[in-house]
């Protein structure tokens, strides 16, 4: 996922819409030994999503559809949970966090756009806020590209292309507790709704 709708999030952690299909389960990485592991850090999540996104075969596995967001859960490092996510045309996730987990992402085949806010926000006890003049950030992650980024990060991804279908691999530590969604509107940003694992799965 990840807003990733992986949305997984309802589909993918990082996701706004549900995708129209959920792929098979297929090869994924090894997972690491559960005993004696230490909690992967933003930088190791990032070198996993940028290699995993170089696997030209696990890529290929992923069935595309035209009509929505597909993915495919993967076995992060550290215990962390990862997935394959796939962006038709005009699809995104929405503007979410990732309920204090650290996360990465990398896109493996097309271009994706991350709009996010250089803001640290308030996790309880509002529905409304006004944004700051100065921050909004965005950058474009074609193939090969990925960023990481901290327990407080509010982001939304977007496939803002016309004609090209995008994948991506993304990470996340600890294994989303939960997702808050949002909406905009100007400056203004409204908590929507959180979501609960198996929600967006």
């Amino acid at each position: 996922m990840s807003s990733a709708s992986p949305s997984p999030a309802a589909p993918a952690p990082d996701s706004g819409s549900a995708p129209a299909t959920a792929p098979a389960p297929g090869t994924a990485p090894a997972a690491e030994s559960t005993t004696d592991r230490t909690p992967p850090t933003e930088a190791e999540l990032l070198d996993y999503v940028r290699k995993t996104a170089a696997d030209a075969e696990l890529v290929a596995s992923l069935p595309l559809d035209p009509e929505g967001r597909t993915w495919l859960r993967l076995n992060g490092p550290g215990g962390s949970e990862a997935w394959i996510i796939g962006w038709p045309p005009g699809t995104g996730t929405g503007w979410h966090d990732h309920g204090g987990s650290l996360g990465a992402f990398a896109t493996a085949s097309g271009s994706l756009t991350e709009q996010s806010l250089a803001a640290r926000l308030p996790t309880e006890g509002w529905k409304t806020l006004e944004l700051a003049d100065g921050v909004d950030r965005e950058r474009q992650l074609t193939a090969g590209r990925g960023r990481a980024f901290g327990p407080h990060h509010v982001h939304q991804v977007l496939n803002e292309t016309e004609e090209e279908h995008a994948v991506s691999v993304h990470a996340y530590y600890p294994p989303l507790p939960l997702m808050r969604r949002y909406s905009r509107t100007g400056s203004l940003l409204r908590l929507e709704q959180v979501e609960r694992p198996g929600e967006w799965e």
